[in-house]
Formats: C-alpha cells, sequence, structure tokens
C-alpha cells in the first residue's frame, strides 16, 4: 500500500539515525529524497545507501540559519519542480530540569526544535498550496515529536516543551490547511536504538542498555529506526490520504500504559 513513486521528499536531519532511516526508506519506496544536515561524511554515506538510482540528495546546512529555509526550497524547487513531502525530523536534546536548564540550552532546543520546522513549514506550505490548486493534492507534512509530546519528560524540560509545541503546531497547521488539500501530521517515537540514545547511557554495553530500557516499554524493547520510518513513509503516502492532525505514537505502548 506504500507507494511513494514520483514523489519529491524534503527531510531534515537526514545523516544519522531515525532521520538516515526515513531518507533510506523513503527512497526505496521511489520518492526523490533531498535531505539535509551539517555532516557532509555522514551525508555522503546516507546517499551511498540509498544507491545512485535513488537519486537520493544531500544538501548540507544548519536548519536554524534564517535563510536556509528559502535556500532549501528554492534548491529542490530548480531541479525536482515539485515538493510533495516535508518531515522535520532534524532535533536536539537536552537534558535538565526547570532549575538546571540555562537559558542557553533553552534557546538551542526551542530553535532548533520548533523555530526551524515553523520556518520551513511557512516557506513549503504556499508551494504546496499552489500544487494542490493545480493537481487537487498539495502535499504531507510530518513532523517528528516525541513520546514526550504526550506524556511529561522526565528531566528534559526544554525538550519536553519543544515536543509539546510540536504537537500543537501540528494540529493548528492541519486544520488551517486541510482545504489547501495539505496534511499535517506528527510521529511521537518511543526510544529508539540510535547513537543518541545509546550515548546517554555511557561505556555500558549495548546490549545491557536496549536491555535495561526495554523492561519500561509494555512491547519489551526498544525501536528500530527502520520501525519509526516506516510509520513517516505511511503518513506521507496517498495510503493515508484521509489522516490529519494525528499525533502518531510509535513507541511499544509506552503511552498507553
Amino acid at each position: 500500500m506504500i507507494d511513494l513513486s514520483g514523489k519529491v521528499a524534503i527531510v531534515t536531519g537526514g545523516t544519522r539515525g531515525i532521520g538516515a532511516a526515513i531518507v533510506e526508506m523513503c527512497a526505496g519506496l521511489g520518492a526523490r529524497v533531498v535531505f539535509t544536515g551539517r555532516d557532509d561524511s555522514a551525508g555522503a554515506g546516507v546517499v551511498e545507501k540509498c544507491g545512485a538510482e535513488s537519486g537520493a540528495r544531500f544538501l548540507q546546512g544548519d536548519v536554524t540559519g534564517p535563510g536556509f529555509p528559502d535556500l532549501l526550497v528554492a534548491d529542490v524547487l530548480a531541479r525536482e519542480g515539485r515538493i510533495d513531502i516535508l518531515v522535520n525530523n532534524a532535533g536536539i536534546l537536552s537534558r535538565g530540569d526547570v532549575v538546571a536548564c540555562s537559558d542557553a540550552q533553552w534557546d538551542a532546543t526551542l530553535e532548533t526544535n520548533v523555530t526551524a520546522v515553523f520556518r520551513l513549514c511557512r516557506a513549503i506550505v504556499p508551494i504546496m498550496r499552489r500544487q494542490s490548486t493545480a493537481t487537487g493534492r498539495g502535499g504531507a507534512i510530518v513532523n517528528i515529536a516525541s513520546d514526550w509530546a504526550i506524556v511529561g519528560a522526565v528531566n528534559a524540560v526544554a525538550y519536553g516543551a519543544s515536543k509539546g509545541a510540536i504537537a500543537q503546531l501540528t494540529r493548528s497547521m492541519a486544520a488551517d490547511h486541510a482545504r489547501d488539500g495539505i496534511r499535517v501530521n506528527a510521529i511521537c517515537p518511543g526510544d529508539t536504538e540510535t547513537g543518541m540514545l545509546l550515548s546517554e547511557r555511557g561505556a555500558a554495553p549495548r546490549a545491557d542498555v536496549l536491555a535495561e530500557l526495554g523492561k519500561s516499554i509494555p512491547l519489551g524493547r526498544v525501536a528500530k529506526p527502520e520501525e519509526i520510518a516506516a510509520a513517516v513513509a505511511f503518513l506521507a503516502s496517498d495510503a493515508a490520504g484521509f489522516i490529519t492532525g494525528v499525533l502518531l505514537p510509535v513507541d511499544g505502548g509506552h503511552t498507553a500504559w
């Protein structure tokens, strides 16, 4: 049911972890993917995994740069002629409760996780709206939130606040742009087997870390990046053509327990 053939997708933060899995999944399902990140060598590695025939392309840049959204949109339109899918995946995690969180941590987290998403959506919605006028379907936006957009974040007040903001941005945009033929949804991943997650556990053996984290999840394990990517691909595809404004937990039952 999931077919992205002929669609042009933008994925931010696509060089590693969940983002890289999203790029590879969308490219494998037929989309022409342009993805961003700050690491040229990591970007080249993802392009190589996708294969030359996929047309996947890396554009180096920082999503928090005020001029970056317009640069990205102009580049993709010049080369591809349209934008069908936007996946806002780039994000950072900062630790600390409300007392420990510094102004610098708060500002950096909100700038990356919320403001950059807002700016890119603002740049892309007019493009999708014009496409809708011509074809009846403008496009699909999928924001990567977190299960901490649904339940409280422990020792991560700035991150939790940022993902809660993404949840409301998603709902508000879905309501505003449904008549424009633009669907807006969010994925709320739980603990996922990525470098970011494992790095927080120091030098502990990988298998021990994953087993310990799995104890608090009803399905008994953390997610694999490919499982998050599959949910993104579904919401971005025509198979989800009547779905908008949804926050989809992909968390092994964590938020339902």
